[in-house]
């Protein structure tokens, strides 16, 4: 007599990012434009999370890495949103540095804001922070599917898939 449930998750494709700067720093290295640059970005050995730092010879230049970077990553169907680019940093003369982490799961804050949005909306359902997920429970399958809609439509900051589905 379990519940009909889903979990809503965000999940990244850790292979396709690590690809994904392989080919951004390829690109970069290739281009006229950054002939004798030291622009590069390089992965974070962090276990958990994924942390990028970015570098380039100014902010401008930044950017346009930055830019390579998101086009590599939408190729290799890893959305964007993931991405949360850190405070720019002076490393020396005008060269910069950024950190961009990888988010990957439903950071603590977002879970309950995922979880008011179902209550707020007075939708059959119940919601729960699971780890890095939250479980939505309900009697029945168009609460469910209401769920779902409604936690598209408002959360845009974030990619989220809806997996786990239990009858």
């Amino acid at each position: 007599g379990c519940m009909p449930s889903f979990d809503i998750v965000s999940e990244v494709d850790r292979q396709e990012v690590k690809n994904a700067l392989e080919q951004a720093n390829k690109e970069i290295q290739n281009r006229y434009d950054f002939k004798g640059s030291d622009a590069r970005i390089e992965q974070r050995a962090e276990q958990a999370a994924l942390s990028l730092d970015v570098y380039a010879d100014d902010e401008f230049k930044l950017g346009q890495v930055l830019d390579v970077l998101r086009n590599r990553l939408a190729k290799r169907n890893v959305d964007v949103r993931s991405l949360e680019p850190g405070t720019v940093e002076k490393v020396s003369g005008d060269k910069v540095k950024q950190p961009v982490k990888v988010k990957i799961g439903i950071a603590q804050e977002k879970g309950k804001q995922i979880v008011k949005l179902l209550k707020d909306a007075k939708l059959k359902v119940n919601g729960s922070i699971q780890g890095e997920a939250v479980r939505v429970q309900g009697a029945k399958k168009d609460d469910l599917q209401a769920a779902i809609q409604l936690v598209r439509k408002s959360v845009t900051d974030l990619p989220l898939q809806f997996t786990n589905f239990r009858d």
